[in-house]
């Protein structure tokens, strides 16, 4: 079992800049349900506002919700499998086997016990998710920080400017949910479940690796510290399970390939995605900086500029591991893999450890000016219902 001391810290209260020790129950409060219903409150309203505008433009919110982009490829894979390639040109192929697994068997499964369509279980699917991913990451704020901090962090989740992602059928839900879960687990010194909700984050989507990454990290970590002494078997139960999602599926594809270790990569560099060190997404902002362009992408920098200085934040306030790890590779994917730019944001959905330094803030201003911290929340609500239509309804732009 691991010492709570070296990777987690206890729940704290914050009167003012103050912290003081306290324990935090360990089953789930009515003090989560409130940060539950908050966060469906804030979807609710975010598809209230979709569904408006996409009626104004003589358009069907559902059909906007469930088949956009990406998502009518992981449910063609739900109804068909694997198997399905578009060709634009020698060195421009998209092949469904760059969608990782787990999200379109979720929704087959759905389709197969209940009378749903498959662009209803998607939906279905994806909101579950997102429900227990709210509930994941209240109770790693709660046990950090507290039960204040818990709620805010999952209202800040479902207030990001690309949360209406979290409302439709797509996979980042299902990733952040076994994702919180797993990091939970980790927290609390549970290696084997940490492990086997990384091997089902790492199966859900390719940044998925993120979660294998920070359970392995705060494995070794402990490893080291228990250098003297012996080593649970547990431990080294978890740090195996926690990659086999993830790698399992890059071979699965690269054998399917005819090449194991690199076929999974072609099909991603077919996509044009690929780990450049950042070098696509340089050429874009100096692009977007001298030349201008589109609403979206000028948004798109200003996120993922705010996610850097959030991960510095996260640092500096001595985060345990295992969430420094986790956002880390995360934002390491989101900003050194070229392709689609305006993209970034939706990949750092998943990040949610990022909002634990505004989360305590604004639980601060709260107690102490509690107007400024309605004033804020209510900003955030109208950019991100505002935005979130914007770009479902009106953007044409790939999400």
């Amino acid at each position: 079992m691991t010492h709570p001391s070296t990777l987690a810290r206890p729940a704290l209260t914050e009167p003012g800049d103050r912290a003081r020790p306290t324990r935090v129950a360990p089953s789930l409060p009515a003090a989560a349900m409130t940060a539950l219903g908050l966060f469906a409150a804030a979807r609710l309203t975010g598809i209230l506002a979709l569904a408006a505008t996409a009626w104004a433009t003589g358009r069907h919110p559902i059909v906007l919700l469930a088949r956009s982009w990406d998502s009518i490829w992981y449910l063609g894979i739900a109804a068909h499998g694997y198997g399905r390639t578009l060709y634009f040109g020698p060195t421009v192929v998209h092949s469904d086997l760059a969608f990782f697994p787990l999200y379109p068997a979720l929704v087959r499964g759905v389709t197969a016990v209940t009378p749903l369509n498959a662009s209803t279980a998607g939906l279905l699917v994806s909101w579950l998710a997102a429900g227990a991913a709210a509930c994941g990451m209240y109770a790693i704020g709660a046990r950090l920080y507290g039960r204040a901090v818990g709620t805010a962090v999952v209202l800040l989740w479902g207030l990001l400017p690309h949360s209406v992602v979290l409302s439709m059928a797509y996979t980042e839900p299902v990733l952040t949910a076994f994702a919180a879960w797993s990091l939970y687990a980790v927290l609390g010194g549970h290696w084997v479940w940490a492990g086997v909700l990384a091997a089902l984050a790492g199966l859900s989507r390719p940044n998925g690796f993120a979660v294998a990454a920070a359970v392995l990290a705060a494995a070794a970590y402990e490893v080291w510290r228990l250098r003297a002494r012996k080593v649970p078997h547990r431990l080294w139960t978890g740090a195996a399970l926690a990659p086999l999602g993830w790698v399992g599926y890059v071979l699965w594809v690269g054998r399917r390939r005819g090449d194991p270790l690199r076929g999974y990569f072609e099909v991603q560099r077919l996509w044009g995605s690929r780990f450049d060190f950042g070098e696509g997404s340089l050429r874009f902002v100096k692009h977007l900086l001298l030349d201008g362009d589109r609403f979206v992408f000028p948004v798109t920098l200003g996120i993922v500029a705010a996610a850097t200085v959030l991960y510095a934040l996260l640092i500096a306030d001595r985060a345990p591991l295992p969430l420094i790890v986790y956002s880390g590779v995360l934002l390491l994917i989101a900003l050194g893999g070229s392709g689609f730019f305006e993209s970034k944001p939706r990949f750092l959905l998943p990040a949610f450890p990022l909002l634990l330094p505004l989360a305590r803030a604004l639980v601060r201003t709260a107690r102490a000016r509690p107007w400024h911290a309605t004033v804020v929340v209510g900003a955030l609500a109208g950019l991100s219902f505002a935005y979130g239509a914007y770009l479902v309804v009106l953007a044409h732009t790939p999400l």
